[in-house]
């Protein structure tokens, strides 16, 4: 099955006050959307903080404070454009796990978009590739922290090929 995840479309990453903001994220909404129209199954995750960091993730809530918030809190929320739909919610960078796999089942392929391209959609990307999942990441549909880490995530992730291909809405369209 082909499984479309939109990854960590937040209020969080939206917001230009956040100090998450992903600069060109409203320009990701639209090819999104085209996304949605086009592949039937969606998981919208989230990034959520953990009630209580451990590990590695002590010192990164001591760099971001303002990130330690429940996961009802208005910044973890989805965009207005895509509010209220269920969510795969998790308290690491990469969403893979064994939801998205048994969503996408054996011989599946993870279709991804969203937010950074350079954090959470490389590293989902990444640990699905390892899984053996056929893995296509669509550039118009992720941004990054600033265009120059995205268009370079982009050309790291394009050395993964065959398994993860980088590809546009418009290709996904003529597949």
């Amino acid at each position: 099955m082909t499984v479309l995840a939109l990854i960590d479309l937040q209020r969080i990453f939206a917001e230009p006050e956040s100090g998450w903001a992903t600069p060109d994220f409203q320009r990701v909404i639209k090819p999104t959307q085209q996304l949605i129209e086009l592949i039937p199954t969606v998981v919208f995750t989230r990034f959520v903080a953990p009630s209580e960091p451990t590990g590695s993730w002590i010192p990164y809530y001591e760099q971001w404070p303002f990130a330690l918030q429940p996961p009802d809190s208005y910044a973890y929320q989805l965009v207005d454009e895509f509010r209220g739909a269920p969510t795969l919610d998790k308290t690491t960078f990469g969403k893979w796990g064994p939801e998205l796999a048994e969503a996408v089942g054996p011989g599946g392929q993870l279709v991804l978009s969203g937010v950074t391209t350079d954090c959470c959609v490389l590293t989902t990307a990444l640990a699905a590739v390892d899984a053996g999942v056929r893995v296509q990441v669509v550039a118009d549909a992720c941004a990054g922290v600033d265009e120059a880490s995205h268009q370079k995530t982009l050309d790291i992730m394009r050395l993964y090929s065959p398994m993860l291909e980088v590809v546009t809405v418009e290709e996904v369209r003529n597949q």
